[in-house]
């Protein structure tokens, strides 16, 4: 029988990678996650890396920036533009024949918008110096790595993101209200606001604690439509400390989640807050839509 844990109170769909993305009402939900939702970034031309967050250098330039679609995308339907809105004002759109001339100059290294991820989908990910965060034991370094269907190519399994897909690992992430409530306790002196952990669904739940790490190999039915399948829980990385739209940067953001909830993901202990999930169910998710777990 299923269990209700709470309501949608947030959705969220991010445009382009590492950007600042758009809250919404509503969402099309499709086997592919969110429609639109990382549906663009910036590769960089020397290098063929995509550009992420996981990066500082280069993540606190995208958070400055501010992603929303021209008009609302429709699954099945050609992606509409997208228009990136910069820190001092500017913006430009992805169909303007000066945008990879305006994002290179923001950047300040050649780069070009696009909407299908390399089939060796790199990023350069920095590793803080943080006690227990790396089960490889990476600390204070930058590393190579590979994600998307890069990532589990590279791993001999099947992927649950397709080919070009900008996604990280898988369509769609959830977390709870009662994970930012306890991580904000734990650490009264840190703002734990959900932005840094730019999830696609925030579910509003009147439990306590890391509620989402009992629900993997559970399906969560959200409306009356939509039902996914929890696959894992999420680690988190440096993106979350990083600052953006009014949140300082906060190194003791990421360290409390270390220190409170490293759980097991594929035979390592990982920093978690929130889960990874497959679509079982398409549809359309709104705010407000109650969510069961079964």
């Amino acid at each position: 029988m299923p269990e209700a844990v709470g309501t949608v109170t947030t959705l969220s769909r991010f445009p382009v990678k590492s950007m600042q993305g758009e809250k919404l009402k509503e969402a099309e939900l499709s086997e592919h996650g969110l429609v639109g939702d990382r549906a663009y970034a910036l590769i960089e031309t020397e290098t063929g890396k995509v550009m992420s967050g996981k990066n500082p250098r280069v993540g606190t330039q995208l958070l400055g920036c501010r992603a929303a679609f021209v008009e609302p995308p429709g699954s099945g339907d050609e992606l509409p533009p997208v228009r990136i809105t910069m820190p001092d004002g500017a913006s430009v759109t992805s169909d303007a024949r000066n945008a990879n001339v305006t994002l290179s100059g923001f950047v300040g290294r050649e780069v070009s918008l696009q909407q299908a991820a390399p089939e060796d989908f790199t990023i350069d990910q920095h590793h803080p110096d943080i006690e227990d965060l790396d089960p490889e034991g990476h600390r204070d370094t930058v590393t190579e790595s590979k994600l998307g269907a890069a990532f589990f190519g590279q791993a001999g399994i099947p992927s649950p993101v397709a080919a070009g897909s900008f996604l990280d690992l898988f369509p769609v992430s959830v977390l709870t209200t009662s994970t930012l409530a306890t991580l904000q306790e734990l650490r009264p002196e840190s703002r734990f606001d959900e932005r840094r952990f730019r999830m696609n669904v925030v579910v509003d739940t009147p439990d306590e604690g890391f509620v989402e790490n009992g629900w993997t190999g559970s399906s969560l039915q959200i409306g009356d439509s939509v039902r996914l399948a929890v696959f894992l829980p999420d680690p988190r990385c440096v993106m979350t400390t990083l600052p953006q739209d009014g949140l300082p940067k906060d190194t003791e953001i990421l360290r409390t989640v270390v220190r409170h909830n490293r759980v097991d993901v594929a035979g390592g202990l990982y920093p978690c807050a929130g889960v990874y999930a497959i679509v079982e169910a398409a549809g359309t998710i709104r705010a407000g839509d109650r969510v069961s777990v079964a």
